[in-house]
């Protein structure tokens, strides 16, 4: 009988590799043992009645080669939306500011060297619907202004006795949401008898008249 190698794949594993999945691959060349008389040569074992030995891998047959799977392709990385890919929605337009003035709204009249308690005095007197308050955070309106008074000289009362003052004040009213101006007036009187009271309540009247003609 002529001598035929054959090739056999074994799968040896040792206990905690066998646990773990893991296994080895030997390739063995056997012969039978009438090809050589019965004997076995050192390096053989006796497997199923034929003679094998153990091969190295390079003298494996290419059919018992395992073939690996070849590697999927690295994913192509996606560019990330840069802003000018992402759509924007049109900003709406911007109307024109309102200047009526909402009846019942909160007001905060700023310092004005002492003009300011009679301008306060003054809305309550004349019936202005507008709610003054002691914070500007509060009032949804803010008036500002200057007042300036101009009182007789001595020599004026003493060759005279004329006390009475001149008398000058101007206010501005402005929408603290929208910063539009609601309300101006500017006020000037000679010979006053109640100096700044006079003013103010001038200033009181108009705005009063302002905010019931709109």
């Amino acid at each position: 009988m002529k001598h035929l190698p054959v090739l056999f794949v074994f799968l040896l594993a040792a206990g905690p590799a066998l646990a773990q999945q893991q296994s080895t691959t030997v390739q063995m060349q056997c012969r039978t043992l009438a090809s050589s008389g019965n004997f076995l040569a050192p390096d053989e074992t006796l497997v199923n009645g034929m003679a094998c030995k153990p091969v190295p891998a390079s003298q494996a047959t290419p059919a018992a080669v395992a073939v690996p799977n070849s590697p999927a392709p690295p994913a192509m990385p996606i560019a990330p939306a840069t802003q000018s890919d992402v759509p924007t929605a049109a900003a709406p337009a911007a109307g024109p500011a309102s200047t009526k003035i909402m009846p019942g709204s909160s007001v905060y009249i700023e310092p004005m060297n002492g003009f300011e308690n009679y301008l306060a005095a003054a809305l309550e007197k004349k019936d202005v619907p507008l709610i003054p308050v002691a914070s500007e955070g509060q009032a949804r309106y803010i008036i500002r202004g200057t007042s300036d008074e101009k009182k007789a000289g001595w020599a004026k009362m003493a060759f005279t006795g004329q006390i009475h003052s001149d008398d000058a004040a101007s206010v501005q009213m402005f929408d603290r949401t929208s910063g539009a101006i609601v309300f101006a007036y500017a006020v000037n009187k000679k010979n006053t008898l109640h100096g700044q009271q006079t003013t103010a309540e001038a200033c009181a009247k108009h705005l009063k008249e302002e905010i019931e003609k709109k």
